[in-house]
């Protein structure tokens, strides 16, 4: 009996202890629940806990907006015509030289735009060299771990043919030099490699330290290569050339072009309620909607992941946990060393520096006059959040699609999970939509900014600071919000408004971050933002005076 006594009473000592045990391995077991508390991994926990709406009384009014017919509206009517044209074929540019001076390598970082205008600059590169360019390597970006080639995303073929009389460009290196590789330069100093670039490299700095290395050797690498040459003081040709790689000889690979026209189809001619989409829609719908009036649409790029959000310090909302998580990623991604950590939140959003949150951009379109019938595509990666952050946006517009509403798996099966190539779709929707904005400054905005103005689409380029000041001041109506942002955005619509040509002489730039017009001076030249090259133009009152000042001889009247 006495042993029986003990038995009974040590099992609820026991099943406390396995319990106290379960409890202390728990976290280890399914650690995902339990890192907002310890690491800065996207939190399972703050995207349950997503923030209430910030700006709850702007966000009912705007719900409350009354819908009109948004095809009438002037925000959908497309730019005049602003007295710009194409400027890409340089009238005295030399022809290319018999002999070249040797293969130029470079080996480009980042993500899909700035690859894009790394690729640009090479070309510019191996034009100042007279160097055969070797299809540039795009490296493995650590965030987004894409590793598709340069062959994967754009039509190799096309980018050669069209820059044939420009700059001798081969595919891959001859037997001769198929040791200079990524893991040749990784392992060793070589003398081959050029390592030290400086950022905003000038054509002197080329001439004086790469070519030497390409006339002895017969061949250079340059690694990194994202911004390693000037916008300024280039020869006119080179400007050309760069926004000739960049609009004419970039293209998608087809079927990254085949996929892009098949979601623009069904955003234009969007199927009904009880259809599902499918890989063969767009042959069943071409004849069945041949005759039904295409509808507008806005790309909106959505430049919010974690990334972005802890990079730019602001607090959005999230409380503590979020705060806590995004702290430990800047301290684990760049150490801690984040320029806006210094300034607080109020000060970050009055300067502009905070990006703008879905709830905000879609209280920015509904006061532009975008009401809950505007077709909108999202264009972004992963949301920090997810759905749940971006419920807010799409309860202001309902009407908003995506790639995997508006493409079926199969048709997405050759860039599932590819970063480049998702973000390449992205692109070819944006640049064929009525409207494009995007939510802060990036190279995705800069890119496309610069591609739409150079065809004169409209583009809407939010106003970040004057949108900062709107949304901290809490008392604002819906009435005054919507009556600032007009004015605000009045011209920066895709417009090249404000702005003189002075003086005849080369030198027109464009300033990032926000992306800002001005000042020129000059007749042409190439528009760029520190990342991204835009176009080159040609004032039509100017172009007489200065083709016929040149003897260019085919000077229009």
């Amino acid at each position: 009996m006495r042993f029986d006594y003990q038995s009974h009473s040590y099992l609820p000592l026991r099943r406390e202890t396995v319990a106290g045990l379960f409890l202390l391995l728990f976290p280890a077991l399914l650690p995902c629940l339990f890192t907002p508390f310890t690491h800065a991994s996207p939190s399972t926990f703050s995207e349950w806990n997503v923030p209430k709406p910030r700006h709850l009384s702007l966000l009912r009014s705007a719900l409350d907006r009354e819908s009109s017919n948004g095809e009438q509206s002037d925000l959908w009517a497309p730019l005049a015509d602003q007295g710009w044209r194409p400027f890409l074929e340089s009238v005295n540019s030399p022809s290319l030289p018999q002999k070249s001076e040797g293969y130029l390598q470079v080996f480009l970082d980042g993500g899909l735009n700035q690859q894009r205008m790394g690729i640009c600059d090479a070309a510019a590169v191996a034009k100042i060299l007279n160097a055969t360019l070797v299809i540039p390597h795009l490296e493995v970006n650590p965030v987004w771990q894409d590793s598709s080639s340069f062959m994967d995303i754009f039509d190799v073929d096309h980018f050669i043919n069209v820059l044939k009389d420009d700059v001798s460009i081969v595919k891959e290196l001859p037997d001769e030099f198929s040791w200079s590789t990524r893991e040749y330069y990784a392992t060793a100093i070589r003398a081959t490699r050029i390592k030290r670039a400086p950022v905003h490299a000038s054509v002197n700095w080329y001439l004086e330290y790469v070519l030497p290395v390409l006339q002895s050797y017969g061949i250079a690498a340059i690694s990194p290569f994202s911004h390693r040459l000037s916008f300024d003081n280039l020869p006119s040709e080179i400007q050309q050339l760069r926004c000739k790689v960049n609009f004419k000889a970039l293209v998608f690979v087809p079927h990254i072009r085949a996929l892009g026209d098949a979601i623009v189809h069904r955003l234009r001619y969007p199927p009904g309620e009880n259809e599902a989409v499918s890989s063969n829609y767009l042959r069943e719908t071409t004849d069945r909607y041949e005759k039904q009036k295409p509808q507008k649409f806005v790309v909106l790029h959505l430049r919010f992941d974690k990334d972005m959000a802890a990079h730019s310090a602001c607090d959005f909302g999230g409380g503590k946990a979020e705060k806590l998580a995004l702290a430990k990623y800047r301290q684990t991604i760049w150490g801690g060393r984040v320029l806006n950590s210094q300034f607080t939140d109020e000060e970050l959003r009055s300067q502009g520096r905070c990006p703008l949150t879905p709830e905000e951009i879609g209280l920015l379109l509904a006061a532009l006059g975008f009401d809950n019938s505007t077709r909108l595509y999202l264009a972004s990666h992963k949301v920090y959040g997810g759905e749940a952050r971006i419920s807010t946006l799409r309860e202001l517009f309902p009407l908003m699609e995506n790639k995997k509403s508006l493409a079926s798996s199969e048709e997405r099966v050759r860039i599932k999970g590819k970063a480049s190539l998702l973000a390449a779709v992205d692109y070819y929707v944006g640049m064929h939509s009525d409207i494009f904005v995007s939510a802060s400054p990036g190279n995705m905005h800069n890119a496309l900014v610069g591609h739409r103005t150079f065809e004169n689409k409209k583009t809407i380029r939010p106003n970040m600071a004057l949108l900062g000041q709107l949304f901290l001041n809490k008392n604002i109506t819906w009435s005054e919000f919507c009556q600032a942002v007009a004015e605000g955005h009045q011209n920066r619509l895709g417009q090249l408004s404000g702005i003189s040509i002075e003086n005849p002489v080369v030198g027109i730039k464009l300033i990032a971050d926000p992306v800002e017009y001005g000042p020129w001076s000059g007749t042409f030249e190439i528009l760029h933002s520190r990342w991204q090259h835009y176009a080159v133009v040609l004032r039509l009152e100017e172009e007489r005076t200065f083709c016929r000042q040149h003897s260019y001889g085919h000077c229009r009247t």
